[in-house]
């Protein structure tokens, strides 16, 4: 395998914050890029004050949520409502390949770095404006983050039980979904602008990236008029289909029985009423859900939830334990993956962070620096990078640009 990686030689200035912009540069500094990460001490961002911290101990400089997104990057602190501050974005604009953004849209503008006046100077500058709703619109200037994008994508009312209340998917999922559309357009960018010699500003909605991942059901509305709803954890091909209480505080086990014969499998081990003639075919399976799924209950409820798993497993029956903290970090398979990376903190011990979401087969995708503590690289971008003078240096921190 190459030790040169993909993207070696990109130059990346991240505006962004929270998750859904970070992730793109995070995926940039995976594969190679040299990413400079530009936030503020003085407002600090959201990613940092989620958590989790390292024993539950408050700490914006150890949130396992911030690392996670900004593993690999450079970092610098930089007052950007300042005219002084805005120059140095100015030169680093200049600098870069790709810009991310992920500010209220028209902010970049009001700020004087909107795309128009960058690309004047490097109209080679690719950049990506990530928001909620878009650049342009009437529904452009609404502000929120991932849990809003949900629920205006169609999640909310497609998760929860068919006759309770809709709970929504945990978190703020399009902030997870909307990186993953971006870095696709941005590889497409810089493609053609090898290609052309000419950048792009480029808008990702974040609930339209949402929808995306909804087109079965919207293809379906279209066709037959039908409106999804939340139905539980149950689908319609399979049977049992959910997740179900195991032995202890908490835990559970998901099963998916995708087939007459991985029925026929379960039924062996349950025994008693599951082998009842009714429950043979998925038809008669899903005739009577409720009692199907309370009898698999009564039979997981007594036992400990990896033995289930295992079990079912052996015998080709799709089962996996509902994973906590603890059972992610000790999970085989995550660890033959090297899901889980340890990189020395900046302050000391290590960041845990996760993997790179992908691995290519030629060239190497993973990261190598913990994510920046407070201005960690700031002399090394303002001097080595934009060639400042140690005086220049001096005189921003003196009026404090570079908090």
């Amino acid at each position: 395998m190459s030790s040169v990686r993909p993207l070696a030689g990109l130059k990346v200035l991240d505006l962004a914050w929270v998750v859904a912009g970070p992730m793109i540069g995070r995926v940039l500094a995976d594969a190679g890029a040299t990413v400079i990460r530009i936030e503020s001490s003085q407002r600090i961002e959201t990613a940092r004050i989620m958590g989790p911290f390292p024993n539950g101990d408050f700490d914006p400089q150890r949130s396992a949520s911030y690392e996670n997104c900004n593993a690999g990057k450079l970092g610098m602190t930089l007052d950007l409502s300042s005219s002084e501050g805005r120059d140095v974005a100015l030169d680093l604009a200049r600098w870069a390949d790709v810009l991310v953004e992920s500010f209220a849209p028209g902010q970049m503008a009001k700020w004087g770095l909107g795309y128009d006046v960058l690309s004047e100077s490097n109209p080679r500058l690719i950049m990506v404006s990530t928001s909620l709703m878009g650049q342009s619109g009437p529904l452009s200037k609404l502000a929120g983050f991932g849990n809003v994008g949900a629920a205006l994508s169609g999640y909310k009312s497609l998760v929860g039980f068919p006759d309770g209340e809709l709970i929504g998917p945990f978190g703020p999922y399009t902030d997870y979904v909307g990186p993953r559309y971006a870095t696709a357009a941005l590889l497409a960018a810089l493609a053609e602008r090898d290609r052309t010699g000419d950048g792009a500003w480029l808008d990702i909605s974040q609930v339209e990236a949402g929808i995306q991942f909804l087109g079965a059901e919207f293809a379906d509305y279209f066709a037959s008029g039908r409106v999804a709803v939340a139905t539980g954890n149950r689908v319609d091909d399979m049977a049992p289909h959910g997740v179900f209480p195991a032995a202890g505080e908490d835990r559970w086990v998901a099963i998916a029985v995708r087939s007459d014969a991985e029925w026929s499998r379960l039924a062996a081990m349950i025994q008693g009423e599951a082998l009842d003639e009714r429950y043979r075919t998925l038809q008669g399976r899903k005739a009577d859900e409720d009692a199907l799924e309370a009898l698999v209950s009564r039979w997981t409820l007594d036992q400990e939830a990896q033995p289930i798993e295992d079990r079912l497993q052996a015998e080709r029956i799709p089962a996996h334990v509902v994973a906590d903290t603890h059972d992610m970090m000790n999970d085989p398979q995550l660890a033959h993956l090297g899901h889980f990376v340890r990189l020395p903190h900046p302050l000391g011990g290590d960041s845990i962070i996760e993997a790179s979401r992908f691995q290519l087969s030629d060239t190497r995708v993973e990261p190598t620096l913990a994510a920046p503590s407070f201005g960690r690289d700031i002399d090394h971008v303002l001097g080595d990078i934009l060639g400042y003078s140690e005086e220049r240096i001096a005189s921003l921190r003196a009026t404090d640009v570079l908090k």
